[in-house]
């Protein structure tokens, strides 16, 4: 159904005279009166009886008038959910306890006027692929494995270099340290699971691995962080890493301890990824607000995998 037609239907209807409605639309009577005697064979009733006093509704006219203003407001919505500026900005955040999605709370809490929609994809590539397919309007990763590099249409900025904890439990050996260096950990057992071979966080732990001679454990299920956090804090021979940005709640009888990495600290750098050609406002509010709150990068004592674009 051609909407002009149902348009200017309604204007008419409201006007109760197709001269009127003519000049409301900017266009000549003609126009209008070939509109409406369109629409009706469309519909195959009449819709108007002409009058001395000008059009009035038919019965069948009467009975399609709030469907045609229903018509209109769902169009109207249509076009406005996709209308640059108008649509919530999607972002992919990998995780709801990561330190991208508390880059994002301080984003909503300083814009609470931009609407946010936040999803978590698996990795890097499908990451990509939804910039790309515009399902997300932007993802934050760490970017540069080797053999994979970012498509030319994908832009990237590092926005965060995120400090790694030691997490343990109260009986481990290392909980009462200030402090331990990534030397001091070669021989302890650090388990992680859900490391995906692939992934861009399996490919920084394997660097990590490689250049420090540590051992991370990545076998079992996944069961989640508050499995994790348990098996930690009853099981003093093993520990984990952490971001030092990853909000974790844990009961007060389990005892952890998050200690800092030292001599180097290695640090995950996050990068914000969007589309070259992206138009939506919000994406450019999101980059300036980041490049003024969130953290540098490159500190000295920190460490990256060479991979990892500087900037």
């Amino acid at each position: 159904m051609d909407l002009n037609t149902v348009r200017t239907f309604v204007a008419a209807a409201d006007a109760g005279q197709f001269q009127e409605a003519a000049a409301d639309l900017a266009v000549t009577q003609q126009a209008v009166s070939k509109r409406i005697a369109a629409l009706e064979r469309n519909l195959g009733v009449r819709l108007f009886a002409r009058t001395p006093r000008g059009a009035e509704l038919t019965i069948d006219g009467q009975a399609f008038l709030p469907h045609a203003r229903e018509l209109l407001r769902v169009a109207e919505r249509a076009v406005a959910s996709v209308r640059t500026g108008s649509r919530p900005l999607r972002v992919d955040v990998i995780a709801s306890r990561s330190a991208q999605s508390g880059l994002m709370r301080g984003f909503h809490r300083a814009h609470p006027e931009i609407e946010l929609d936040v999803v978590m994809l698996f990795d890097i590539e499908a990451a990509v692929a939804a910039i790309r397919s515009g399902a997300i309007d932007v993802s934050f990763r760490a970017v540069g494995m080797p053999g994979r590099p970012l498509p030319e249409d994908i832009e990237s900025v590092r926005v965060l270099d995120e400090a790694h904890q030691l997490l343990t439990g109260p009986a481990h050996t290392l909980a009462s340290a200030r402090s331990v260096t990534l030397a001091q950990l070669a021989g302890h057992r650090i388990w992680m699971p859900g490391i995906v071979p692939g992934t861009e966080w399996a490919a920084y732990y394997d660097d990590l691995v490689a250049e420090f001679g540590l051992t991370i454990e990545a076998t079992g299920p996944n069961f989640g962080s508050d499995a994790l956090l348990d098996t930690i804090a009853d099981t003093p021979a093993l520990a984990t890493l952490m971001g030092g940005q990853t909000r974790l709640v844990w009961p007060a009888g389990h005892g952890l301890r998050r200690i800092p990495v030292t001599d180097p600290t290695p640090v995950y750098p996050h990068s914000l990824l969007w589309h070259r050609d992206n138009p939506h406002p919000a994406l450019a509010t999101l980059r300036a607000h980041l490049a003024a709150t969130a953290a540098g990068h490159g500190a000295a004592g920190t460490w990256v995998p060479d991979w990892a674009i500087p900037r």
